[in-house]
């Protein structure tokens, strides 16, 4: 018989969870509080843009997938933690109250010794202190616990819950055996360690790897933008046929996990870590220099800042893969410096909606509109529209004398040809300290 299980959060993590496993034959239970998501879930409306997600769901839905407001009252095989553990980023405390709403959820639905699995981001110890106790008070000793982390990049997910490895820690021996019972149907490989903390660490390894990275590329960029240098050539040849690990071009760097996983590691130690706050701290830093720095090339090219027409393409926090999922925008912390030097901002991307873009302080306008009726232009994101724009026809006729390309994808040289500034993060077109 095909294993039942109840995903708990219809997010991003438990949403692409719940598709992946019915496509390999589970019966799927999912819940969420939100009326909005269950309602359009139940009705086959998928809320967030992943490839082959609508599909899944359109073809599983009514069978393998059903969505609730709560568990149903028949067995299941497993209950699956996916809720949200947001940080207050002004103090950096997890709020880790979905996650203990969720287990108290299952104590009192599923029977004692069903498998509980935290797929949630947590701090380290948080499935032994928040989810076990919860667990026990009702069901005694009869719990069977693992931590089985999420580490799916958005626009791959549902080929990488199956091709990625599986990390799986258990409370015990028992637990850890019916947890690899159960994601060996879904995963090619399964990599059982030794207990619930270490399972919860390896996810928060991944992703304070993965933005220390990326800050030493963001480091190197501000570096030789007071030299006057070019960050992208002096990564290039500095990786060039070296055998050590590869530099990180400079870039933002947001999402659900990067922005978020780095304080969940800082709330697990006892002493402040010396990399993992720097490295948060510097890209956290970086879009509002972007946004400085801009202002500062409309204000030289046009002698004003009041009034210039600004557009800003790419406003979901990456381009590729693709995404509508605006968590850690780079353009939260632009707005307020454009705001403040009296720009008016429009707006354009392929995949986040008008309304979105209206309520963080855009007017939505047309790819076409964003070159015709702008002064300046600020590239954010290198989704693949953006990459095969053709800047020779976009700009003949149009007002921009300023173009800041932050992924450097487009054609410095026909930009500058037109008399465009042309500019990177790090980097000016012509300057030389």
């Amino acid at each position: 018989m095909p294993k039942t299980v109840g995903v708990i959060g219809m997010g991003y993590v438990g949403l692409t969870l719940t598709a992946a496993l019915a496509r390999k034959g589970y019966v799927v239970h999912g819940v969420d509080v939100s009326p909005r998501v269950v309602e359009a879930l139940s009705n086959g409306r998928v809320h967030v843009y992943e490839p082959g997600v609508q599909e899944a769901f359109a073809e599983h839905l009514g069978s393998a997938v059903t969505v609730s407001d709560r568990l149903p009252e028949q067995p299941l095989d497993a209950a699956i933690l996916s809720v949200s553990t947001p940080v207050d980023l002004t103090t950096g405390v997890p709020d880790l109250s979905h996650l203990a709403a969720a287990a108290e959820h299952v104590a009192e639905t599923c029977a004692p010794g069903t498998l509980v699995v935290v797929r949630s981001t947590v701090p380290i110890g948080t499935s032994r202190a928040v989810v076990l106790p919860t667990l026990a008070a009702r069901w005694g000793e009869h719990v069977r616990l693992v931590m089985a982390p999420e580490r799916t990049i958005q626009g791959q997910a549902l080929r990488e819950l199956v091709e990625l490895p599986q990390v799986i820690g258990g409370l015990d021996e028992e637990s850890l055996r019916a947890g690899v019972e159960l994601f060996a149907g879904l995963a090619e490989q399964i990599v059982p360690v030794s207990g619930l903390e270490t399972a919860e660490m390896v996810k928060l390894s991944n992703n304070c790897h993965t933005d220390l990275i990326y800050a030493f590329g963001n480091e190197l960029a501000l570096i030789a933008e007071q030299h006057g240098l070019d960050p992208l050539e002096v990564i290039r040849a500095t990786n060039l046929d070296y055998p050590r690990p590869d530099l990180a071009k400079p870039g933002y760097v947001g999402g659900g996990c990067l922005s978020k996983d780095p304080y969940l590691m800082i709330a697990s130690t006892s002493r402040p870590p010396y990399l993992v706050d720097r490295a948060r701290a510097l890209n956290e830093r970086l879009p509002g220099h972007v946004a400085e720095r801009v202002v500062e090339l409309v204000r030289q090219a046009a002698g004003r800042t009041e009034g210039v027409r600004l557009s800003v393409l790419g406003w979901a926090y990456k381009g590729w893969p693709a995404t509508d999922d605006m968590r850690g925008t780079p353009v939260a912390d632009m707005m307020p410096v454009f705001r403040a030097a009296g720009l008016t901002v429009l707006g354009h991307d392929p995949l986040v909606a008008d309304d979105v873009i209206r309520a963080y302080g855009g007017e939505p306008v047309s790819l076409d509109k964003a070159f015709a009726d702008a002064d300046a232009l600020l590239v954010v994101n290198d989704h693949p529209d953006y990459r095969g724009l053709e800047v020779e026809s976009l700009l003949a006729g149009s007002g921009v004398r300023v173009l800041f390309d932050s992924w450097r994808i487009l054609d410095e040289a026909a930009v500058l040809r037109h008399g465009v500034r042309y500019a990177g993060i790090g980097y000016l077109a012509g300057e030389r300290a």
